[in-house]
C-alpha cells in the first residue's frame, strides 16, 4: 500500500478548506445580496419588497397555487401601483401588471371568473387594470373591465336597491362590499360614462349608512339584511349583532377612495364627506391608547378580544389622506400616526435579512355560510390568525405611502 507524504497531505486538505470556505462565503454572499431589505427604507417599499421577496410571482400573493381572481390580490397590487406612482419606480407597477396578465387571456377572459355568482368580492382585481389599460391600450385589460362593469349593472339588489354582497347572501349588505364595489365603479363611471352612475355610487352608502349605524356609538354593524330572515339579524333592525373593526375599515377605505371621483360641484361629495367624518369621529372614541383598534371595536381588554392589525391600517390610511384631502380635519393626520406607529412598534418583526412581518391580523370574518357564522362576540374573537395577511399588507403600504413614512 503506497502512501502519501505528509507535506502533499497538508497542502490537499489546506485546499480543500480554503476552496470550501470561499464557496461558503460566495453562496453566503449571493444569498444576502439576492434578500437583504434595508431598515433605511421606508416601510411602503420595506413591506412590497418583503411581498416580491416572498411571492416571486405577484399572483402567488396570500399563497395561492394558481392564478385567480381575488379581492386580497386587487387590494395588494392596487398599492404596489400606487407605490410605484410615488416612488416612480417602474418595479412595483410591473409586479402589479404580472397579476393582470397571469389573470387575463389574450380575449379579454378573466381566469376562475364566474359571472352568475354574482360575488362583489371580484370587483376590486379591476381597479388595476384602469392604469395598465391607459398605459398600453391593450383592449383585453377593457373587455376585463366591461366584464366587471356589466356584473354590476345586473348585480341583484336590495328592495332599497342595496347590492347583494353575493348571490348566496340574498338581500344582504356588508360594510366590506362598500370597498369591493363601489370605487371601482366610482373611477369606471368617472373614466368612461361621464359620471352618469356616480349617484348610484352615494346611495350604497347613504343606505349603510341609514341602516347600519348604531345611534349610540355612532359605530356601523357588520351588515344589514334588508329581509330580516338571516338567523343572525336583529329582527327589529336587521343588523348583525357587533362592531368588527375590519368591516368598518373596508369602509372607510372605500369612502375616501370613491371620493376621487366625485367633483366638487356633486352635490353628494359633501354628503359622503359627512359620513366619512361621522364614523370617523365615532372610531377615535375607541383606539386604544397604544393606537390600535381592539378586534370586536367596542370591547375594549374583555376576555379574548385583542388588537387587531389589519382594521388598524386601513384606518391609518382613511384618516391619512381624509386629512390630506382635506375631507377630514388635520388632526386625524395625527391619530393615523399614532395608530401606524403603534403596529410597527408592537406587531413587526424585521427578520435578520430586512424581511418585516406584521402580526396579529384576522385572517377572515364573515356571515352565514358554511360552517354558519353567527355574528357574536365569540365567533369573531375566535377566527384565525394570520401574519402578514394581505389584508393588512395591503393597507399597511397605503398608510405608509400617505403618511410619507
Amino acid at each position: 500500500m503506497n502512501s502519501v507524504p505528509k507535506s502533499n497531505f497538508l497542502v490537499r486538505l489546506c485546499v480543500m478548506i480554503f476552496l470550501l470556505a470561499y464557496s461558503g462565503k460566495v453562496i453566503s454572499q449571493s444569498q444576502s445580496e439576492k434578500s437583504e431589505i434595508s431598515t433605511q427604507l421606508k416601510w411602503s417599499e420595506r413591506m412590497a419588497l418583503t411581498l416580491m421577496e416572498r411571492y416571486p410571482e405577484s399572483y402567488r400573493i396570500d399563497d395561492a397555487p394558481v392564478a385567480h381572481i381575488s379581492y386580497v390580490h386587487g387590494l395588494v397590487t392596487y398599492a404596489f401601483q400606487e407605490l410605484g406612482k410615488h416612488e416612480k419606480n417602474e418595479k412595483y407597477t410591473a409586479y402589479a401588471k404580472q397579476y393582470a396578465d397571469e389573470l387575463i387571456d389574450a380575449d379579454g377572459n378573466i381566469k376562475t371568473y364566474k359571472f352568475e355568482s354574482f360575488n362583489i368580492d371580484n370587483i376590486p382585481t379591476g381597479r388595476i387594470l384602469f392604469d395598465i389599460y391607459e398605459q398600453t391600450k391593450d383592449k383585453r385589460y377593457l373587455i376585463a373591465m366591461q366584464t366587471l362593469r356589466k356584473q354590476l349593472e345586473e348585480q341583484p339588489r336590495t328592495p332599497s336597491g342595496g347590492f347583494w354582497h353575493k348571490k348566496i347572501y340574498p338581500n344582504q349588505m356588508w360594510l366590506d362590499g362598500l370597498y369591493m364595489g363601489e370605487p371601482f365603479y366610482a373611477e369606471y363611471t368617472a373614466t368612461f360614462e361621464n359620471g352618469a352612475k356616480l349617484d348610484d355610487v352615494a346611495h350604497e352608502f347613504e343606505l349603510i349608512q341609514e341602516k347600519a349605524t348604531d345611534r349610540k356609538t355612532g359605530l356601523l354593524y357588520h351588515a344589514w339584511d334588508e329581509s330580516k330572515e338571516m338567523t343572525w339579524v336583529n329582527k327589529e333592525t336587521g343588523v348583525s349583532p357587533n362592531f368588527w373593526s375590519r368591516s368598518m375599515g373596508w369602509y372607510v377605505m372605500g369612502l375616501v377612495d370613491v371620493l376621487d371621483y366625485f367633483p366638487k360641484d356633486n352635490p353628494k361629495r359633501k354628503e359622503l364627506i359627512l359620513y366619512l367624518n361621522n364614523i370617523s369621529n365615532a372610531l377615535v372614541k375607541f383606539q386604544d391608547k397604544s393606537g390600535l383598534w381592539y378586534q370586536v371595536t367596542d370591547m375594549g381588554t374583555r376576555e379574548g378580544n385583542y388588537l387587531e392589525t389589519s382594521g388598524t391600517a386601513m384606518f391609518a390610511y382613511a384618516f391619512a389622506k381624509g386629512a390630506k384631502k382635506g375631507y377630514l380635519p388635520k388632526k386625524f393626520k395625527k391619530i393615523a400616526e399614532k395608530a401606524f406607529d403603534g403596529i410597527t412598534s408592537k406587531f413587526v418583526k424585521v427578520y435578520p435579512n430586512g424581511e418585516i412581518e406584521i402580526t396579529n391580523a384576522c385572517a377572515v370574518a364573515g356571515l352565514g355560510g358554511k360552517p354558519y357564522r353567527d355574528g357574536s362576540y365569540e365567533y369573531y374573537i375566535n377566527e384565525k390568525r394570520k401574519d402578514n395577511d394581505p389584508k393588512v399588507t395591503g393597507p399597511f403600504i397605503l398608510a405608509a405611502l400617505e403618511l410619507n413614512r
